[in-house]
């Protein structure tokens, strides 16, 4: 919507009551989709794309329910003072706008804030938890941020063009981008020359996705091949590689066939430097989209963890050892524990790595990685991984269900223990408020434990993701 699409009532104080004209909505709050809630004055909710709080506005509804309806913003009467102007120009509401982004108008610690709210809800609403301090929220770049990336590819034969992007919203065809503030500048820039350079590739027809891996010095690109390529389409992906300084990786089928184009390359890595830490990676690993978050989470994680050369402690969830590794630069002993003998593997190599580069004087700790499934934790499992002083836990967006509830049937159940004893202090990591919130209701109302802080990551400006963390205290 175009700024002089929005009309300012003379007396905007006057919708401080329910007394508005017919078919006009107030928008009371903000859900994780980024859509306005408002009521009709029957008391039926109505989620309105486009709207944001304390706006009052007109709404051309699409979707009609007994319990709820949804709609598009048409009309903004009286406007927040939090609306700004997006910073992308593929960004909006109507058809064809990019899907990547749902909140660029909205301002960027309002974000955080509603962000913040939707933590608060969820712990208290789902698990009936409330911390007893908010951490300060984890802001960073709102732009330029997003290292890694998963672009769709479309060659459109009746247009003989080629398509590189995020889904368009609420649907399954690719946008239209030539760019994208959100990612790094060098990469944006890319985008046009991109698809040129697939429109001129053989298999420009079979290639259906591009997946983007940045590190501290080396920019990686995947591209998912459904047929193999030419010789003709490799020196082209070359003759790119030098012109933009990129390092290509072709991926036939899953991510365990991804391998560099040419046999040998720089290695990605990204760097803690707070902890002396670099972390090496392949481009289709999980690590974080955002670095400059990253590593403030890691830092202030460590911290509110405060392990000590006399405590041992497990990372649940461990990784490629984004947390293990600086945990082992301030603990005893630490036990990375992951749920595949692969990834274990990798961590190993990536302590190693560090280990054998740093002086004597400040070597790691005596660190363990071992696999288990984490999603089947018993009593028993828990036991026999031994007790720990600390616990510092990451789950994917399941959370950790099976974890939680063995240590809360070890706390009902005294006699399973064997001299086990629980963690003193648990810092819970989290992409999910969810089942965070599930998880603190089974440490808090079962284990024995106090919420005694938690805050919001903004992992991923302009989104409606929210990462989040909390600590847990034993009572």
């Amino acid at each position: 919507m175009s700024e002089q699409d929005i009309s300012t009532p003379p007396n905007p104080d006057s919708y401080v009551t329910d007394d508005l004209p017919e078919g006009w909505l107030r928008v009371n709050a903000l859900d994780m989709d980024a859509q306005g809630i408002a009521r009709r004055p029957n008391g039926k909710v109505v989620f309105i794309d486009g709207a944001l709080p304390f706006e009052v506005v007109s709404v051309q509804v699409g979707r009609k329910k007994s319990s709820f309806e949804q709609g598009t913003v048409t009309e903004i009467h009286h406007e927040s003072s939090q609306r700004v102007r997006p910073g992308c120009p593929h960004f909006g509401l109507h058809t064809g706008s990019c899907g990547g982004c749902k909140m660029q108008h909205l301002e960027v610690s309002a974000q955080v804030a509603v962000k913040q709210r939707v933590l608060e809800d969820n712990l208290w609403h789902l698990g009936k938890v409330k911390a007893e301090t908010m951490l300060r929220p984890i802001e960073g770049p709102a732009w330029g941020y997003r290292y890694r990336a998963r672009l769709s590819v479309r060659y459109v034969i009746k247009k003989g063009e080629v398509l590189i992007g995020f889904h368009e919203r609420k649907s399954r065809y690719i946008a239209d981008m030539k760019v994208c503030p959100v990612l790094p500048p060098h990469v944006s820039r890319m985008l046009l020359p991109l698809r040129e350079l697939i429109g001129q590739m053989d298999a420009r027809e079979s290639l259906p996705q591009l997946e983007l891996a940045c590190g501290d010095s080396v920019t990686a690109l995947v591209l998912r091949h459904m047929e193999p390529l030419s010789d003709g389409d490799k020196t082209l992906l070359r003759t790119f590689a030098a012109a933009q300084n990129v390092q290509w990786w072709l991926q036939a089928k899953g991510p365990d066939t991804v391998q560099l184009l040419d046999a040998e390359g720089p290695q990605l890595s990204y760097g803690l430097p707070d902890f002396g830490i670099t972390m090496p990676f392949r481009p289709t690993d999980f690590t974080q989209v955002n670095p400059f978050i990253n590593r403030v989470l890691v830092a202030r994680s460590l911290r509110l963890l405060d392990a000590q050369k006399t405590e041992r402690v497990i990372d649940w969830f461990c990784g490629l050892g984004n947390f293990t590794l600086p945990i082992a630069t301030q603990a005893g002993e630490v036990l990375g524990i992951e749920g595949a003998e692969t990834l274990v593997a990798r961590s190993r190599d990536n302590y190693a790595a560090n280990q054998a580069h740093r002086p004597e004087a400040q070597a790691l700790a005596p660190t363990q990685f071992v696999a288990r499934n984490l999603f089947e934790m018993t009593p028993e499992m828990l036991v026999a991984d031994g007790t720990a002083d600390k616990w510092l836990v990451d789950p994917p967006r399941e959370g950790a269900f099976a974890l939680s509830k063995a240590l809360a049937e070890l706390n009902e159940n005294p006699d399973l223990r064997q001299g086990w004893l629980p963690p003193k202090r648990i810092v819970y990591v989290s992409c999910n408020p969810a089942t965070l919130a599930r998880d603190a209701d089974i440490l808090v109302h079962r284990a024995g434990y106090r919420c005694v802080s938690a805050g919001v990551i903004n992992m991923f400006a302009h989104t409606a993701h929210v990462e989040s963390m909390a600590v847990f205290e034993l009572i």
